[in-house]
């Protein structure tokens, strides 16, 4: 009997095909590049193993082929006759997946890991802002991800792949501090792990070091294939600091290189492109930038594109700001109704904002954010990228001219922003 990383028995008589299977996982769960490679020859070698077409369909959704993750899962099921009670209970998760009911996959996930909590392929799916508990949508989800990852950690230890994961829900949770000891640790153990060097991207980027995540993210990222899936998102986080520091130069080659729609080689997940590229154009907009309507209709019409009906939330409220901007009402005003989705109530008062911040109605635009303000946490997404929320909100305090209740909404809801928010005439 062959065995994963985690101790787990493997069903595969091929002890090739289970030593590409633990290849592949490690590509997941680092999110480097190589993932569909490694799990497609460990069904190759094996087609009757069944949980090397469950991690195929997991690499295969990290690489934007839904198709081949629902054929991958089918295959998985129709081959779950005679396995252990685990295999069987990580088959059915992803079956729920692909099935559309991630409610009930995420509760599968927590029963799941109670017997079984070294599985990571299936616990990852309730880890990362991006995850199943990331985008349930229900208020209090940032706690709920810690308590996760802390009820998991005496089963992991000194795991470079726990240790990330338990870091940003640190991080989100106020303790940057602290993550930012954990991913160190993660990092010492495999500095190939792309989840670390992003999370300790955010944990910088929460502490206010601007200089010093700029100078390790462009360091850390020379290494990094531009195929992994993390390439554009770390780009993102790189153009930020740029931005910050002026450096428009660097900005636009951040984001020409592999963020905007069309640009780089095309490895970001849909919901990347379109969430990086809008936050940016108008993260450097409220810097005091000025971006050309040309980008905007480009991001506009990827979501449309890729996004034409309502219900990924967090999607959906970077769609109805690239709309706005790119002036395409139709688009919008579809948002703006929007009843799909884990956060739609969110997402059609935060569409009305973005309109009127394109019609420059500062008071129409602080009086539809406003309620949103109270948990926006809700839409998923990690702090630093909901910041678009949060300084838009100061934005139209300092266009009417309520400057000091723009600082003061710094220093109790964003304190990295107190002494210097990255928003013209903060300052």
């Amino acid at each position: 009997m062959h065995h994963d990383r985690y101790d787990n028995p493997l069903s595969t008589q091929s002890a090739e095909a289970g030593q590409a299977y633990v290849e592949g996982v490690d590509h997941i769960l680092a999110n480097t590049f190589g993932g569909v490679e490694a799990m497609a020859r460990a069904v190759d070698l094996d087609p009757e193993f069944a949980l090397g077409h469950i991690g195929h369909a997991r690499a295969l959704m990290y690489a934007n082929d839904m198709g081949g993750a629902r054929a991958a899962v089918d295959r998985a099921a129709a081959r779950s006759h005679g396995l252990s009670d685990r295999e069987r209970s990580h088959i059915h998760i992803y079956v729920l997946l692909m099935s559309g009911k991630p409610v009930e996959a995420r509760a599968a996930v927590h029963l799941h890991v109670r017997d079984w909590p070294r599985d990571p392929l299936v616990a990852q799916l309730n880890c990362q802002v991006f995850g199943l508990i990331g985008f349930s949508g229900c208020a209090g989800r940032e706690a709920e991800m810690l308590a996760y990852t802390s009820a998991l950690a005496p089963a992991y230890g000194e795991d470079w792949w726990f240790l990330s994961v338990h870091a940003q829900s640190l991080c989100e949770n106020g303790r940057p501090d602290r993550a930012l000891e954990v991913m160190e640790r993660s990092l010492e153990l495999y500095d190939g792990n792309a989840n670390a060097s992003h999370f300790k991207a955010h944990a910088l980027y929460e502490m206010g070091e601007t200089a010093a995540g700029r100078t390790y993210l462009d360091d850390w990222m020379t290494g990094y294939d531009a195929r992994g899936l993390l390439h554009g998102h770390l780009s993102w986080h790189a153009a930020l600091w740029a931005l910050e520091q002026g450096d428009m130069t660097a900005f636009w080659r951040w984001y020409d290189g592999g963020i905007g729609p069309g640009t780089g080689p095309g490895s970001a997940l849909p919901i990347n492109v379109l969430t990086d590229a809008a936050a940016l154009l108008w993260r450097a907009e409220l810097a005091g930038q000025t971006i050309e309507p040309e980008r905007w209709q480009a991001v506009s019409a990827y979501a449309t594109e890729r996004f034409a009906n309502p219900g990924q939330s967090f999607a959906d409220m970077h769609a109805a700001l690239a709309h706005a901007m790119a002036g395409d009402g139709e688009a919008l005003a579809k948002l703006a109704e929007a009843s799909g989705g884990f956060a739609a109530d969110l997402v059609r008062p935060v569409a009305r904002g973005w309109q009127a911040v394109a019609r420059q109605d500062w008071e129409g635009a602080l009086h539809a954010l406003t309620p949103v303000m109270a948990d926006h946490a809700r839409f998923g997404g990690s702090r630093a990228q909901r910041d678009l929320l949060e300084l838009t909100w100061m934005l139209c305090l300092l266009r009417l001219g309520r400057k000091d209740e723009a600082k003061r909404a710094a220093a109790t809801r964003r304190p990295v922003f107190a002494e210097a928010a990255p928003l013209a005439g903060y300052a």
